[in-house]
C-alpha cells in the first residue's frame, strides 16, 4: 500500500492486480521518547513541540517507513512540525535516540519493549485499540486525548486478482484457522504482534480505509521514494 502511493511508475497496481485472501496479524507502534526530554505524557508533548516548532527531531527507519508515516500523521492531527532524521533502519534510529541524538520515535512495540522496561526510552502511547499487554502502564492515543490517531500495521495474504472466488474463500478459511491455532498464536504474540482474523471482504474493507488514511498524510507531507 506504501509503495502505490510513494512509488511512481510503479509496474503493478497494488489495488487491482491482486485479490485479498485473509490478514494473519498486526502490529503495535509506540511512540518513545528520549528520558531527559520534559514531558511525562503525550499533552505535554504536543505542548512541547508547539512552543519550540522545527525544534524536535524524530527518528524512522527510512524515508516511506511506517514510522515515517506515523510521525507525520501525529503532526497533521496535531499541527506541531517537527523534523524527520531518517537512517538506514530501525536499529541505528534507536540508538540514536537513546543516544539523545533525536527525541521521539514510532517505534513497533516488540524492538522498543526491552528499552521501556530498563527506562532508557519513555512510552507515551500505544497506536492501538487497546493497551499493550506488557506495557499496561502505556495509554492509547484515545486514552492519551488523540482519538484519531490509530496505527496498526498488519499483514496479509493475497491470490492474483482474477482468482475464482470459491478458491478465495476456502483460503481464507483455512488461514483464518490456522492463525488461532494455540502454537500458531503463541508464535505470533511472542513477535510482540497479535494474530487477525479477517475474511476477504473485511481485509479489502481494511485496505481501502488506510489507503484513504495514509494517502491523505502522505499528500500532505509531501512523501515521495523517487
Amino acid at each position: 500500500m506504501l509503495n502505490a502511493l510513494l512509488t511512481r511508475n510503479l509496474p503493478y497496481d497494488s489495488v487491482k492486480d491482486f485479490a485479498p485472501v485473509a490478514t494473519v496479524q498486526r502490529s503495535d507502534y509506540v511512540l518513545v521518547v528520549h528520558p531527559a526530554l520534559p514531558v511525562a505524557n503525550l499533552k505535554q508533548l504536543i505542548a512541547l513541540a508547539k512552543s519550540r516548532p522545527g525544534e524536535l527531531a524524530y527518528a524512522s527507519a527510512g524515508n516511506g517507513n511506517m514510522n515515517h508515516v506515523a510521525a507525520e500523521l501525529f503532526n497533521m492531527l496535531t499541527g506541531v512540525k517537527t523534523v524527520h532524521v531518517p537512517y538506514k533502519g530501525g536499529g541505528q534510529a534507536m540508538i540514536d535516540l537513546m543516544g539523545g541524538q533525536v527525541q521521539m520515535h514510532f517505534a513497533v512495540v516488540v524492538s522498543a519493549l526491552p528499552h521501556l522496561l530498563s527506562k532508557r526510552l519513555k512510552g507515551l502511547a500505544i497506536g492501538g485499540e487497546t493497551r499493550f499487554p506488557a506495557l499496561p502502564q502505556v495509554p492509547t492515543f484515545t486514552e492519551a486525548g488523540l482519538p484519531g490517531f490509530r496505527l496498526q500495521p498488519w499483514q496479509g495474504i493475497f491470490a492474483p486478482a482474477r482468482t475464482p472466488k470459491p478458491i478465495i474463500d476456502k483460503l481464507a478459511a483455512e488461514i483464518s484457522r490456522i492463525v488461532v491455532l494455540p502454537d500458531i498464536t503463541a508464535r505470533i504474540t511472542g513477535w510482540g504482534s497479535q494474530p487477525l482474523v479477517s475474511t476477504p471482504e473485511q481485509f479489502s474493507q481494511l485496505m481501502a480505509d488506510d489507503f484513504k488514511r495514509f494517502a491523505e498524510v502522505i499528500k500532505a507531507a509531501n512523501m515521495r521514494l523517487d
